[in-house]
């Protein structure tokens, strides 16, 4: 049902001799109120070109934190730090940091129009056109296991196919970060199988991905780092960036990154 897609290759950095991730993200005491709820990260650190497995019970924090890393909420203090450079919330700078940041939401919204055109859409905006533009489309369209569907319409579609349509468009913007909060949500085991086959093999292929899940058993499956939120602390994926990020085929190697 689902297969892998061609993706930007991964940043390396060697220091010293040691295979060290780029930072994709970085957040440093964050603090965002709604209401009575506070979230708070110390600090937080996302690896270029790997998988984070978001947990944590509901009403945690999980979909504010994803709000945050994909730049659509400020934080009332603390700081966010997007490929090494600090972000700005004024809307001038932001477009184009978001550009560059896929957030999929628990139930995605498709336009009116054909399968195609939704993919289309954002890279439209993007400035993707012509034999590129097409070749995104397929790619995505058979990574999730589309093949056929290009002209069907959106709206018909099944609420499994319409999810699937969804992690195609955003996959086709080749994120440098893709955040989905519970993709594997009401999905059968199949189904849930298919998924995480295709969302395991995008950080080797220069994607950072982050899922928020409610199933207790999906980070030690997916093999990731687990980051585990409870009463909006983070308790767990602090990291000070200076570990040896692995790929989730276990590199021995700095040759096996070059």
């Amino acid at each position: 049902m689902f297969a892998a897609i061609r993706a930007p290759s991964r940043r390396k950095e060697l220091f010293f001799g040691v295979c060290l991730m780029a930072t994709v993200m970085e957040m440093h005491n964050v603090q965002l109120h709604r209401g009575a709820f506070c979230l708070r990260v110390k600090q937080l650190s996302l690896a270029s070109g790997y998988l984070y497995a978001l947990e944590g019970e509901n009403g945690a924090g999980k979909s504010t934190l994803l709000q945050l890393l994909a730049l659509l909420q400020p934080p009332q203090c603390g700081s966010l730090i997007f490929d090494g450079l600090p972000v700005s919330f004024m809307p001038s700078s932001l477009q184009g940091l978001r550009r560059q940041i896929t957030l999929l939401e628990q139930n995605p919204y498709l336009f009116s129009g054909s399968v195609r055109q939704n993919l289309a859409f954002g890279l439209k905006l993007r400035g993707v056109h012509g034999s590129e533009q097409r070749q995104r489309i397929a790619d995505a369209l058979a990574a999730c296991g589309l093949q056929g569907f290009a002209h069907r319409p959106a709206r018909e579609l099944s609420g499994g196919e319409s999810r699937r349509v969804a992690l195609a468009r955003a996959l086709a913007l080749q994120p440098k970060l893709l955040l989905l909060d519970e993709p594997t949500a009401n999905l059968d085991a199949g189904q849930v199988a298919g998924l995480e086959r295709l969302l395991v093999s995008l950080p080797q292929q220069g994607i950072t991905v982050v899922i928020a899940t409610h199933d207790a058993r999906q980070p030690e499956r997916l093999g990731g780092e687990t980051i585990t939120l409870s009463n909006g602390e983070l308790k767990t994926g602090i990291f000070d960036g200076k570990r040896d990020y692995r790929p989730l085929n276990q590199i021995r190697s700095c040759s096996q990154l070059l």
